[in-house]
């Protein structure tokens, strides 16, 4: 019989620079989740430095099932250029484990595995060998950000990532404000947190007055907030955004 692919919900302060320690696991995620995450002994990363370091912070609620040396780590393989998703015959070596009866975790840098994550990769090839797959409760920066923002959350897109290019980003941005007005719907954008100003830059620019823009920054942490108003408003008040923390942005038209 196969194990079990647990997705394992990280917190969202990866890399985020802080005077302040960061908050206890147990503030963010369920006692119940830090449990099963103390029980796996198999693990499929974005980044195994960084898993290693979450389990840290849980063997320090509840402990490892075995020495965190001795723990299997698997790194999740970036696809080759050109590519979307790494080789079917890749992904299905990463779940060997499971195959062999043993369950598995897969975890993110940050959030929810396979949600804006390249482990998507790795549930789709787990359903494709028949591995059982449990997704255990967590922090997400999407819905987070949706549920804060007021704006429509019965119908909402995640977009990911404008164009670098000034030119197609602002083309972008024009159309998912088209997109969002004929459709009523909430338009979700990340970007990398040192584009932040840039992005909310281009979207002020580029937005119509009436827009609704939110930006959500920092969630889960003790300086996060989330900030909801017009375009027209935001001009007449704009914010600054930090360089190293993440942020989501949502727009509304109206």
């Amino acid at each position: 019989m196969s194990g079990t692919l647990f997705l394992i919900p990280n917190t969202l302060d990866f890399g985020v620079a802080s005077d302040a320690p960061p908050a206890g696991l147990q503030e963010v995620l369920p006692l119940g989740v830090i449990r099963v995450a103390a029980g796996l002994t198999h693990w499929v990363a974005e980044n195994a430095k960084t898993t290693r370091a979450f389990l840290k912070r849980v063997d320090a609620v509840a402990p490892l099932a075995q020495p965190l040396q001795t723990i299997q780590i698997v790194e999740l393989p970036r696809p080759q250029k050109g590519a979307k998703v790494s080789s079917p015959v890749t992904l299905d070596a990463l779940l060997a484990p499971a195959l062999q009866g043993h369950d598995m975790g897969l975890i993110s840098e940050a959030g929810m595995p396979a949600v804006a994550d390249p482990g998507a990769a790795i549930v789709d090839a787990a359903h494709r060998l028949d591995v059982k797959v449990v997704a255990l409760p967590g922090p997400n920066s999407l819905m987070l950000a949706l549920a804060a923002s007021g704006l429509n959350g019965q119908s909402f897109a995640f977009v990911g990532y404008l164009p670098v290019d000034t030119a197609e980003r602002s083309a972008r941005i024009r159309e998912l404000e088209a997109l969002s007005r004929r459709l009523n719907q909430t338009q979700l954008v990340i970007e990398t947190p040192y584009r932040n100003e840039a992005v909310l830059g281009a979207l002020l620019a580029g937005l119509h007055a009436t827009t609704r823009l939110s930006v959500s920054c920092g969630l889960t942490l003790a300086q996060g907030w989330t900030r909801t108003d017009t375009v027209a408003r935001w001009k007449l008040a704009p914010a600054a955004l930090p360089k190293d923390v993440p942020a989501v942005f949502s727009l509304l038209a109206q």
